[in-house]
């Protein structure tokens, strides 16, 4: 069985902390140790334990294992911002070798880790370098979370793309229902059947303040473990 897997957006707000609460609500079904991992997080706030991300903190709350929350986020940058202008901003270097230790820690530790991305799948953590390249190094089987909205399909062709010419597996896909007015939804689902050849393993409908509530009913998770 697989023991970590990336979950990548096809752009930012596309709701990948939502199909990573609901992915872990379904592996905790199963009855499987999990841990939500959040290597890098813009967006983050100053409180009396230290800079804290909520959506972090969602992903460290649906695990099944206790981890410490810097372990969970070892970067949380406090800039609604790209993380490379952000870690600029702060002062800040994001190191792969500290991703990769705690990813190595939080597999020992559990059956599946579930490592939620930023922003989306070229998203810059440097000047020079996106956080692909570490998933890329990791060699870690990818989850694409697809927000259905108008030019969605662009996006999850183009992000589809991208992670094959990096080389990684697709190990399925999550659509997302960000906004419940979007026209021609049917379609849109249909044609990302067509086009993205990997199991859809859940299709989250719009439901206000999702994070917040118990989502595994929309996951089916047999595709990733077997």
């Amino acid at each position: 069985m697989i023991d970590a897997f990336f979950i990548a957006g096809t752009d930012t707000d596309v709701g990948k902390t939502v199909a990573s609460k609901a992915i872990l609500n379904a592996l905790a079904q199963k009855g499987l140790k999990t841990i939500g991992y959040k290597p890098v997080a813009s967006d983050s706030e100053k409180t009396e334990q230290g800079m804290r991300n909520s959506d972090a903190l969602y992903l460290q709350n649906a695990a099944t294992v206790d981890v410490d929350y810097d372990d969970v986020n070892p970067y949380a940058l406090e800039l609604a911002a790209s993380p490379h202008i952000a870690a600029k901003r702060e002062n800040v270097v994001i190191d792969y070798d500290v991703l990769s230790e705690k990813l190595a820690q939080h597999k020992q530790n559990s059956d599946i880790v579930l490592v939620e991305g930023a922003g989306g799948w070229r998203v810059p953590v440097s000047d020079s370098d996106c956080l692909s390249t570490w998933v890329q190094r990791e060699q870690l089987p990818v989850v694409l979370v697809v927000g259905i909205k108008l030019g969605c399909l662009s996006h999850a062709l183009l992000t589809l793309d991208a992670i094959k010419a990096d080389g990684l597996q697709l190990a399925g896909w999550v659509a997302n229902r960000i906004n419940p007015g979007t026209e021609h939804y049917a379609e849109i689902i249909e044609m990302l059947e067509q086009k993205i050849d990997a199991p859809k393993i859940g299709e989250i409908p719009y439901v206000p303040s999702v994070k917040r509530k118990e989502l595994a009913k929309y996951i089916d998770v047999m595709p990733l473990v077997g």
